[in-house]
């Protein structure tokens, strides 16, 4: 018989459904016999159900045409409960109530009635939606979620909008089908907008009709019969009423299992929450390749969206990092990337990805038989931001100001500029969160949270059409320039190195509140004082340019907002360091340092004092001028006493050890700099860091050098690896471009170019990545130097001319008389004497008459090889023995040896081989290591020529 509402409704209760018309009963879909008598019974008590029947008019019913008495009655009524069920079973369905008669007690869901048509909801059984065909990323999910539901009778998928929640419940659901021998059923409440049609959703999706006011007890009566999976679908708008009806069938039927998918949990007992996270994405990272970028779900997802619409595609290696950046743009959201991927066939890869930004990707229109909800952005964020509450929504808002992970106390910040009260914007940031529009950020210190960025586009626009945009800027400027004033307070001046460290995540916010501040709509006087408290933070994370960007603004506008004295000396001290850093020893850099230093000691104060004569004594060291640097690190000596700091007293220390080592004061530099070896990193000292590089790094390059040059040649080697390897542990790129500079000199001198090479190339490679442009130019001169030494002449004096043009116009002295000293003695190798000697006494010249320098003894040697050559031997001799002598007087053993070996030379031509052995031997004597280094092979073949 046709099972057809239009036929023969049925009357369902626990397994059974009864076909009253066509005088069927079923039991689990079977036909179940049943005796004529016991059957009109079943059909009479079933049509008045919950009512209790005489039994005289039971009687007169079912035998009209027959007198009989009570007990045929009792015979068929006891038929029909064992029909129903054994061990009582049935008599829970059919009760006898004492002296009155029988009732049928279980709930019935009935046919309903034409008049209920138009206010409950009726459908024929459905069945579950199909999955999709290929499901991406998302298979340990689904092999989770199963196992939970195996546990535990009620999962809920938590998770934002468009994030795949229904994808893989419906993958789920069709995995659980022979689990649930079936009986696995799909409700979806996304339509539903009265939440007093909750049952007869439920009902309809199980293929039953409901004729009564309360459809619960004859839903419970058929879900505690069977095994089923009831699948929940779009829960959130209607969650407070779902809830508690969740719970309950959950607790009444132990045989019932819930899936239920929604943007917040339901919060029930015995709930479990699966929160379902974004696809992974491409990490941003250079060098990654198609192979790479396409190993992450979310690109996987992208190109396959892609193929299906364009057919044959290809990612090419030019596009590959275009994927990556769109799916990280769009947080991982499948939605979002699915949409996005549609974009591909009218704009390509790069036009949709520069669309990105664009108000317009939010309206981007997916397949048109997706749900309205998911047919595009803006739809799927509507719906969820129209169920808010007004304070939710006002806080969401608000919210969008920040750009990337914030903090709790931030965000009440915020919402303070919006009206609401510190408990209800904790309460309402709680209920966003438990929502999935707020997400969670990983954070080392305190939890952080954050917007994706696609739901911070839609409530920005929000912000916008509700004219509270520039109020809530304002208090985002304002919240971040108190943060950055208060941890300069806690770090002491410039005492804690590392203060602004933990606090790297703030940068994005930083930066936007910086750009609201400064902008039509800003507020000057809040930029200026953001960008005062702003300069360490940028210094200490080496953001070099953006530092010079915003100081240079803010003192700029100090025509129009007044500057007070601290905030003009950290503006000025930030600007001399970025110029330097960026642009070149300008005269520029001199001016702000010393008008910053002017107005520390009017502030007295002391620490900033010790750091500005230490971002001078640096700058003097870069420009040449290093007595006055070793002047400048006796001004601190004064000041440290007066702190009283053995920190500051260290970094003093230090100060005076480079310069000691610059001037050419090499034992002095040694005994000053050799703390820095043993010195414990993580101690507390004045924070160079703030400078962009490390005290204790410089100090040790000071110190590796000074062990060369004193004739501690493995000891220097040993020293330098340490020192890069130091230098790698702090993370700071100008900390690391000095280590690698310096330190690449001692494998020169070693002889080692393998390990030179290595280093020149990552310094190269280093200085581009972060357009450290005077550091460039040293890399580039410093291969030039090593293809001299490796014989390749010309390649080495063009590399050695490019670099010095740049290291000139940025004024960067401290490297150039090097340099000249290196492309004297290439143009000696082409025998061009006339251009070598002309370069090498200009670089003589640069050295001030008053002092002295850590390489004149080497440049003297050089002078002295190009005089020999041209036939000079005279004055070459002369030229040499003045060498040595400044090397005696520099303590450097380094430039001795190479000195006499020269000059050896032009002895052994000139028949003086005694005068050479004797000047020779005692120097090669006094090397205790390194004997296998370039220097002293050369001195011992040079020996044994003249023995």
């Amino acid at each position: 018989m046709a099972d057809t509402h239009e036929q023969d409704s049925a009357i369902s209760f626990g397994p059974f459904r009864l076909f009253a018309k066509s005088r069927l009963l079923e039991r689990d879909g079977a036909p179940l016999h049943l005796g004529g008598r016991a059957l009109d019974i079943l059909i009479f008590l079933a049509e008045r159900a919950g009512e209790v029947i005489d039994k005289r008019e039971l009687i007169k019913r079912v035998w009209a045409d027959v007198t009989v008495d009570e007990g045929s009655l009792r015979f068929h009524i006891t038929t029909l409960r064992k029909a129903l069920g054994n061990a009582g079973e049935g008599a829970r369905y059919v009760v006898n109530v004492p002296g009155r008669g029988y009732c049928f007690a279980a709930p019935l869901l009935r046919p309903e009635s034409p008049e209920r048509r138009t206010s409950m909801p009726v459908s024929a059984p459905r069945s579950l939606p199909t999955p999709l065909a290929k499901m991406i990323g998302r298979d340990e999910a689904v092999e989770r979620i199963s196992a939970e539901l195996a546990r535990h009778r009620f999962v809920t998928i938590v998770g934002p909008g468009g994030i795949g929640k229904t994808s893989v419940a419906l993958a789920v659901a069709h995995g659980e089908l022979r689990a649930f021998d079936g009986q696995v059923h799909f409700v979806d409440f996304g339509a539903l907008t009265d939440a007093r049609l909750i049952p007869g959703t439920i009902a309809a999706a199980l293929g039953l009709t409901v004729n009564s006011e309360d459809p619960m007890p004859g839903l419970l009566t058929v879900l505690r019969s069977r095994r089923t999976l009831l699948v929940f679908d779009s829960c959130e708008h209607i969650i407070d009423e779902l809830a508690p009806l969740a719970e309950r069938i959950v607790q009444d039927a132990p045989a019932l299992h819930i899936l239920a998918t929604s943007r917040e949990s339901f919060r029930t007992e015995g709930e479990r929450v699966h929160r379902l996270f974004p696809l992974d994405c491409p990490p941003q990272r250079d060098g990654l390749g198609i192979a790479d970028i396409l190993a992450y779900p979310a690109s996987q997802l992208f190109v396959e969206r892609i193929a299906e619409s364009l057919g044959e595609f290809e990612l090419s290696e030019e596009d590959a990092p275009l994927v990556a950046d769109i799916c990280r743009r769009l947080d991982g959201i499948a939605l979002a990337i699915e949409l996005a991927a549609g974009r591909v066939n009218a704009y390509g890869i790069a036009g949709t990805a520069s669309l990105l930004d664009s108000r317009f990707s939010l309206l981007w229109r997916g397949r048109r038989t997706a749900i309205p909800r998911h047919q595009t952005l803006s739809a799927a964020l509507a719906w969820s931001y129209d169920l808010l509450p007004p304070t939710e929504s006002a806080t969401l808002r608000g919210l969008s100001v920040f750009v990337g992970p914030f903090t709790l106390e931030a965000a009440l910040a915020v919402a303070s500029s919006q009206g609401i009260g510190e408990p209800e914007a904790v309460e309402a940031i709680s209920n966003l969160l438990s929502k999935s529009l707020i997400a969670t950020s990983p954070a080392e210190r305190r939890l952080r949270y954050r917007l994706l960025d696609t739901t911070r586009a839609f409530v920005g626009e929000k912000l916008v059409e509700n004219g509270e945009a520039d109020r809530v800027a304002r208090a985002h400027a304002e919240y971040f320039r108190d943060v950055l004033r208060d941890i300069a307070l806690t770090s002491t001046g410039m005492q804690s190195a590392g203060g602004y460290l933990p606090y790297a995540d703030h940068l994005p916010n930083v930066r936007a509140a910086l750009t609201f501040s400064f902008s039509d709509h800003g507020d000057q006087a809040i930029g200026v004082d953001l960008a005062a408290s702003a300069a360490q933070f940028f210094l200490e994370l080496t953001l070099l340019t953006e530092c010079f960007r915003w100081t240079q603004q803010a003192l700029a506008a100090s025509d129009t907002t007044p500057l007070d004295s601290r905030q003009e000396m950290t503006l000025q001290a930030a600007l001399g360091v970025s110029v330097m850093f960026t642009q070149g020893n300008t005269d520029a850099v001199h001016t702000a340092f010393t008008r910053s230093l002017q107005l520390a000691r009017e502030l007295e104060d002391l620490h900033w004092q010790l750091w500005l004569l230490r971002g001078l004594h640096i700058y003097l060291t870069r420009v040449g001028d290093f007595h006055g640097a070793l002047g400048t690190g006796e001004q601190g000596e004064s000041v440290a006493r007066k702190l009283n700091d053995p920190a500051a007293a260290l970094n003093v220390e230090w100060m005076l050890g480079v310069a000691h080592h610059l001037i050419g004061n090499q034992d002095k530099a040694v005994q000053f700099c050799e703390s820095a070896m043993v010195h414990n990193p993580g101690s507390q000292r004045l924070n160079i860091g703030h400078l962009g590089y490390d005290d204790r790094i410089v100090a040790l390059v000071a110190l590796a050098r000074g062990l060369w040059l004193t004739g501690r040649p493995d000891r220097a080697v040993e020293a330098a690896r340490y020192t890069v390897r130091e230098a790698e542990l702090l993370e700071q790129p100008l900390t690391l471009g000095i280590s690698l500079i310096w330190t690449i000199y001692v494998f020169l001198w070693v002889g080692d170019w393998a390990s030179a090479e290595s280093l020149i190339e990552r310094l190269i490679d280093h200085s581009a990545r972060h357009f450290l442009g005077p550091y460039h130019a040293v890399g580039i001169g410093q291969k030039g130097k090593l293809l001299l030494r490796r014989g390749d002449v010309a390649g080495g004096i063009e590399h050695l001319r490019r670099s010095q043009a740049t290291l000139y116009a940025t004024r960067h002295r401290i490297m150039t008389t090097v340099f000249a000293t290196a492309l004297a003695e290439g143009l000696a190798a082409q025998n061009q004497l006339d251009d070598a000697l002309r370069t090498i006494n200009e670089a003589i010249a640069e050295i001030p008459a008053h002092g002295e320098s850590f390489d004149m003894p080497e440049m003297l040697r050089v002078k002295a090889d190009i005089l020999a050559r041209s036939g000079h031997a005279a004055e070459a001799e002369n030229c040499f023995r003045t060498s040595l002598d400044l090397s005696r007087r520099q303590s450097a053993l380094g430039w001795e040896l190479r000195g006499a070996i020269s000059l050896g030379h032009l002895w052994h031509k000139a028949g003086k081989g005694g005068e050479a052995r004797a000047l020779l031997a005692p120097l090669i004597a006094r090397y205790q290591e390194g004997l296998q280094t370039r220097d002293l092979v050369a001195a011992r073949e040079l020996l044994g020529a003249l023995n």
